[in-house]
């Protein structure tokens, strides 16, 4: 697999809603989101974002291009832990042009996104836009009460209060 970046990513989608009745809106939520962020360095080899528009077609688009994606009409569902509502509401358009539009998730939504998979490169991912944007652990921790209280009752939400609380420690330099 080969690396992806945004103006290759846009360039396959420019070609798809070229040559496809669909329009595309996608909220941008991995690697490539970081890219948008600023975060040239972050290389990445998919595409993962929250679609709407008609998403068995654009997979398979994807594929026939091998270029790996993790598409879904619903992030907050890919995970017990719901994102904090409103979150399409509070993203901003990347790039406008016709019928494809990619936006990104407001950077407090888009560290909440990689608290609940809270892996080493989620954590890495979310310091780098902690750090970008100069976010306060206390609108990070506002957002995760949120996600919480739109959330499952759930097992799943004691870890995700442990990685919270150990990101803010990581951020705070404790």
């Amino acid at each position: 697999m080969s690396a992806i970046n945004l103006e290759s990513l846009k360039a396959l989608l420019k070609e798809y809603v070229t040559h496809e009745p669909h329009s595309i809106d996608l909220i941008l939520v991995g690697g490539l989101a970081l890219q948008a962020y600023g975060v040239h360095e972050r290389v990445t080899v998919d595409v993962d974002g929250e679609l709407v528009g008609d998403l068995e077609s654009l997979l398979e688009f994807l594929r026939a291009r091998q270029v790996p994606a993790d598409l879904g009409e619903n992030i907050s569902g890919w995970s017990v832990v719901a994102m904090a509502p409103g979150y399409r509401d509070r993203t901003s358009v990347w790039h406008e042009d016709g019928s494809l539009r990619i936006r990104l998730l407001h950077p407090v939504d888009f560290v909440i996104a990689k608290l609940r998979r809270g892996t080493e490169q989620d954590l890495d991912d979310a310091q780098e836009v902690v750090n970008r944007f100069h976010l306060s652990f206390a609108d990070i921790q506002v957002a995760a009460d949120s996600a919480i209280q739109a959330s499952p009752k759930d097992t799943a939400l004691l870890t995700f209060r442990k990685i919270v609380q150990v990101f803010g420690q990581r951020i705070s330099g404790c």
